[in-house]
């Protein structure tokens, strides 16, 4: 049988396999049962008339958990030293994490929108193509895909490792050799890549439970943080606004880092077509979920404070231990333990999101063919996924979370701006203007949100021009060199055929064609 049979073979008996299946899929958190949505398989061998039917097994549970598990994980542990010292005092430190929690909420609601007006998977990607075309789309393809998810799950896993290994070294500051905990870093990574291959559901079921651990360890620490106070712990509150940083440049690097700590507000919209009735429970997810962190952001700032000062969250390499170090000494050892599942779960909902967003930018061609594959019976994007596995061992190396964190934010911050703008321009580009708008916020809040993004993005650059935004332009003009032969001219390299139809007997995958909305 030759390659190209034998793809054409495996694409033939997925329909019945599919359907077997997908009768049996269902929501098991007490969600109604899975519908689907069908798409028209194309491989590498021609077109197909077969459907291949990918099911809707995320309900409004499974949505809130990826909304809510996503967002909390390192950031909150991480990022508050990042936000002190950017804010200079206790006072203004906790007016940062509010300001930080209210932009994020208000750009969800945006995306709630969004989400029921265009209704497939890809958030800000797909948004992007509708809205402004296929240069913009792709450019955000080619930083969010190479550079943003890779880093961001390099920051993730090394957060996990530092936080496991930190009860089981004393040299001092309880930091293991950097050497373990890369190692450590990539295990978590394989394991991450492992579980979201399997399947869609064992990765839904997994995030539920890290996102119980999680509010649980928030949980420890928002009730002893209220114990405190009621013994007369307010010392370091009650110093209020006193050294209050007045750098504009630096008060905006401290936004970054809790911008950091909010990001994955969006992580419901990239599986739009994976979710059960998306018309209510994305909106559902996203307006119960975000308000939710935000509200449990502040309280564990306000429990970080009750025992340390703003120089010793900003000088502390991991918050949360040093807190409960001082808070439940005898049961310190839980802390890490909780953060570091946190940060597990985070990772587990950001792989997740990315390897959707790669599988749909390859779909539009705006990535090679191969990373446009699904699997022939789990319906799950394996070669996007196993593609940010590969690049974020490559991020790893820096092990500088500080820079990561900065730099991240500044690209994404810049789409996210022209994303509230897509809000608007929906409201009068046809056919978008015509749709049902189960969300229709108030036209006010993309303009608040798209205002915020421009001082993100502007203000540091102004008031402290660093190498990372320079090389940030000279990466985006990288990306428009590749785009126009091989996107807009679309030109070919001879091989690139039996590469992915290697790639699809060696997966077992096949690529999907979307139907036209």
């Amino acid at each position: 049988m030759t390659e190209e049979n034998e793809v054409n073979h495996r694409r033939s008996s997925v329909s019945g396999v599919s359907k077997a299946e997908d009768e049996q899929r269902s929501d098991s958190y007490g969600n109604e049962k899975a519908d689907s949505v069908s798409i028209a398989s194309k491989g590498s061998g021609g077109d197909s008339d077969e459907k291949v039917e990918v099911p809707r097994s995320i309900g409004l549970i499974g949505g809130i958990s990826f909304i809510v598990g996503t967002i909390i994980g390192s950031g909150i542990f991480v990022s508050p030293s990042g936000v002190a010292e950017g804010s200079g005092s206790v006072g203004f430190s906790m007016v940062s994490w509010t300001i930080c929690g209210i932009i994020s909420m208000l750009g969800s609601f945006c995306y709630a929108e969004l989400g029921t007006v265009v209704k497939q998977s890809g958030a800000d990607y797909i948004y992007l193509h509708k809205a402004y075309g296929d240069a913009m789309s792709y450019i955000f393809s080619w930083v969010n895909n190479l550079l943003v998810k890779p880093a961001s799950m390099a920051t993730i896993t090394l957060t996990c490792a530092q936080y496991i290994m930190t009860p089981l070294f004393d040299d001092g500051c309880g930091e293991a050799p950097e050497y373990i905990k890369l190692i450590v870093a990539i295990f978590f990574l394989f394991l991450l890549v492992a579980i979201n291959i399997y399947s869609v559901k064992l990765a839904s079921r997994i995030q539920i439970v890290f996102t119980v651990c999680k509010l649980l360890a928030l949980a420890i620490i928002i009730i002893g943080g209220i114990v405190k106070l009621c013994q007369g712990y307010t010392e370091h509150l009650a110093t209020g606004f006193a050294g209050t940083e007045t750098n504009p440049g630096k008060i905006a690097v401290g936004f970054y880092s809790g911008m950091w700590a909010y990001d994955g507000w969006n992580t419901a919209n990239f599986m739009t077509e994976e979710i059960i009735n998306p018309e209510r429970n994305l909106p559902l997810a996203i307006i119960i979920g975000v308000p939710l962190v935000m509200i449990a952001y502040i309280l564990t700032n306000i429990s970080y404070f009750t025992v340390m000062s703003i120089e010793e969250v900003i000088a502390s390499p991991a918050v949360a231990v040093t807190w409960a170090e001082r808070v439940i000494p005898q049961a310190a050892w839980i802390i890490p333990i909780f953060v570091a599942l946190s940060s597990f779960g985070t990772g587990n909902g950001s792989l997740f999101s990315g390897g959707r967003l790669i599988f749909v930018a390859a779909r539009n061609e705006h990535l090679p063919d191969a990373l446009a594959m699904v699997h022939v019976k789990s319906f799950v994007p394996t070669p996007a996924i196993i593609f940010t596995f590969i690049l974020a061992i490559v991020f790893m190396l820096s092990g500088d979370i500080g820079a990561l964190i900065d730099f991240i934010s500044f690209l994404m911050w810049a789409f996210y701006g022209f994303n509230m703008l897509a809000v608007i321009i929906f409201r009068f580009k046809k056919p978008y203007k015509d749709y049902p708008r189960v969300v229709k916020i108030p036209i006010i809040i993309p303009i608040l949100v798209f205002l915020a993004s421009i001082f993100l993005v502007f203000v540091p650059i102004i008031t402290n021009p660093q190498v990372e935004f320079l090389f940030a332009v000279v990466f985006i003009a990288a990306g428009l060199i590749v785009y126009f032969p091989f996107v807009f001219f679309k030109i070919r390299f001879g091989c690139t055929k039996r590469v992915t139809t290697f790639l699809q007997l060696y997966l077992q995958t096949l690529k999907p064609k979307q139907s036209e909305d």
